[in-house]
């Protein structure tokens, strides 16, 4: 007799993309594996593929949310366990910080937010016998949370306590927490468009800035926005639009970007008139660099090479752009994973790479020409510092200051030395997910 075939049973919604979240916050918190790499690319997680697009934001901001508020959550959860979190679960301790972020800052009922992580706990071998534990901390979490949260609002719990050391050490205890309240909120969505920001402002229900990137709060797939296909404009924050115009007139001149992908800034230098050449080290972030550049319908001669063995043309530049891999410690509120992965001791090791980087650069530039150096980096060694040792070394090179009226009168982006730096708690709005900046620095040096 032939057997009775049954449907499988359909998953409760909203299921995968809880799982999927638990699975790449303990690749961040436990496998020390970036966001990107988890999110993109040949190391994504494979349940993506099968999510809709509803779910994959919905398990985006999850995550975010989880990275963004990690420290206060632990406070909320601490005080909420009589014990801690479970260590030998790790199930058990996503299914609460999933729990919990969507109890205290997420739109999602508390009694869903409940029943999905236990069903979360309940689905995994070593930590079924949490499920009891899970559904009853949850539920004080949803009469309590708030109030543990209030608590302890102006501690700055959400950053490493080293991070935070620092950037007060450097900044003021002052904007040292004016920066950890910035990163707390999600971020909006900035874009460069080529032409015609106020209109562009307007079909995407955002505001032009007063740098000229259109932000807007992103609902859905970047993709299915207007003007993504026909190439009108690109995903940059706004910061990171700001180095490219340093240079000024560049119509017709030469100019190399040594670490290019993914491209905003060599879109830029593009759409400026310049002639590109797009170096990166990485063959794959140069096939993206390319797709994007293809989509831009703008021009550039991408290269797959490191720029510190790289010959470079005989004749060399007439400008030199070096966007330089750092700590990236400026991008937290757009990859909070930064603030998890990244330690003290990495700073040393980027700033040599960083040195090597712009003293190569010194040897491709022609007299006369323009060098500008930047970093998505707040810790100093990584910006002032670094042209400070590198004006020492090179007597050839001096620093043109930036005026005011080259960055959109914004005089408190400016330092005293005449170099730029952004913060992430620049350019304040009434509605958090509107303000904000990330976190850059930006010198630019002539060679005689």
């Amino acid at each position: 007799m032939p057997s009775q075939r049954f449907a499988p049973p359909s998953e409760v919604p909203g299921l995968a993309a809880r799982r999927i979240a638990a699975d790449i916050v303990d690749g961040v918190l436990h496998k020390h594996r970036t966001l990107d790499d988890q999110l993109d690319g040949s190391g994504a997680h494979p349940g993506l593929k099968s999510l809709a697009d509803r779910d994959r934001a919905l398990m985006r901001r999850l995550v975010a949310t989880i990275l963004r508020r990690l420290g206060t959550l632990g406070h909320v959860l601490s005080r909420l366990l009589d014990k801690g979190i479970p260590s030998d679960a790790p199930r058990a301790q996503s299914a609460l910080l999933i729990g919990a972020a969507q109890i205290l800052w997420m739109d999602v009922p508390d009694h869903a937010a409940v029943d999905l992580s236990v069903r979360l706990v309940q689905s995994d071998r070593r930590a079924a016998r949490y499920a009891g534990l899970v559904n009853a901390v949850l539920r004080r979490c949803a009469r309590e949370g708030q109030a543990l949260v209030e608590e302890v609002a102006t501690q700055s719990l959400d950053l490493p306590p080293w991070l935070l050391a620092r950037w007060s050490a450097h900044y003021g205890e002052a904007t040292a927490r004016d920066m950890a309240l910035a990163l707390g909120h999600e971020p909006s969505l900035d874009l460069t468009v080529k032409s015609d920001a106020e209109q562009w402002a307007s079909r995407l229900h955002g505001e032009v800035l007063p740098t000229g990137s259109v932000r807007t709060v992103l609902h859905g797939a970047v993709t299915m926005l207007p003007g993504f296909t026909e190439g009108q404009w690109w995903v940059q924050d706004a910061a990171a639009a700001l180095p490219v115009r340093l240079f000024g007139d560049i119509s017709g001149k030469s100019i190399a970007d040594l670490c290019a992908a993914p491209g905003g800034k060599t879109a830029q230098l593009a759409q400026a008139g310049a002639r590109v050449t797009a170096l990166d080290r990485s063959p794959a972030r140069v096939a993206r660099l390319r797709e994007n550049l293809n989509r831009l319908s703008l021009q550039a001669e991408t290269v797959v090479a490191d720029a510190v063995d790289w010959a470079g043309p005989a004749d060399g530049f007439n400008g030199i752009l070096i966007d330089a891999p750092c700590t990236s410690t400026g991008t937290i509120r757009r990859h909070p994973d930064v603030s998890w992965l990244r330690q003290e001791s990495d700073i040393a090791a980027m700033t040599v790479l960083q040195q090597r980087l712009l003293r190569k650069s010194v040897s491709l530039l022609k007299p006369g020409g323009t060098l500008v150096y930047c970093t998505c980096s707040l810790e100093p060694e990584e910006g002032e510092q670094a042209i400070a040792t590198l004006l020492a070394a090179e007597p050839a090179l001096r620093r043109v200051p930036i005026e005011a009226s080259e960055v959109f009168g914004l005089s408190e982006i400016i330092t005293a030395e005449g170099d730029l730096r952004t913060l992430p708690s620049h350019l304040p709005h009434a509605d958090p997910k509107l303000g904000g900046l990330d976190g850059f620095f930006a010198a630019r040096l002539v060679k005689s």
